[in-house]
């Protein structure tokens, strides 16, 4: 019998405060969640809930203001930003829900520019690139910039973006 798969993210007690000077808003409160590789989850609630916040989290935009988060592994909740964004380019895809693209940028620069930050040649970037607008039907659109597509296609370029790592998240 082979040992239980360990989890590819892992919360224990998370909670995050936003403080102003008039205001403590307890965005999230003990959350506990375990996401093993391969699983599937979604999270659904009303507005206000603390969706967002916990994706922000998940995503390491943002820190917790307590408890601990493991990402294969390793905790990661306290690391510095500059960590963050290494851990973040190399493990997690992450699809905005404004999109971010670059408008000075092609739709191909914009899908190849996370690639850059990990030192992968520019053959490797090619084949990643190419391969992720061939998935979500963008091919034909890489010299475009975002202005010049849809708020669908820009969508789609987001997706190919957030899947050219090949991400574990």
């Amino acid at each position: 019998m082979s040992a239980p798969a360990k989890p590819l993210i892992r919360l224990e007690d998370v909670k995050k405060v936003f403080y102003t000077e008039e205001v403590e808003t307890h965005a999230l409160s003990g959350i506990h969640l375990e996401i093993k590789d391969g699983e599937y989850v979604s999270i659904a609630g009303p507005s206000g809930c603390g969706k967002s916040t916990l994706l922000s989290l998940l995503g390491l935009l943002d820190s917790p203001t307590d408890g601990s988060y493991w990402l294969n592994g390793q905790a990661v909740a306290g690391l510095p930003p500059g960590e963050r964004a290494r851990i973040r380019n190399r493990e997690i895809g992450f699809i905005f829900q404004s999109f971010n693209l670059i408008g000075d940028l092609t739709v191909y620069e914009n899908v190849e520019l996370p690639l850059t930050y990990r030192g992968m040649t520019s053959a490797d970037r090619k084949r990643r690139v190419t391969d992720a607008l061939e998935k979500v039907g963008m091919a034909h659109r890489a010299k475009h910039l975002p202005s010049q597509l849809s708020g669908g296609q820009q969508q789609r370029v987001a997706v190919a973006r957030a899947v050219a790592g090949e991400p574990s998240i």
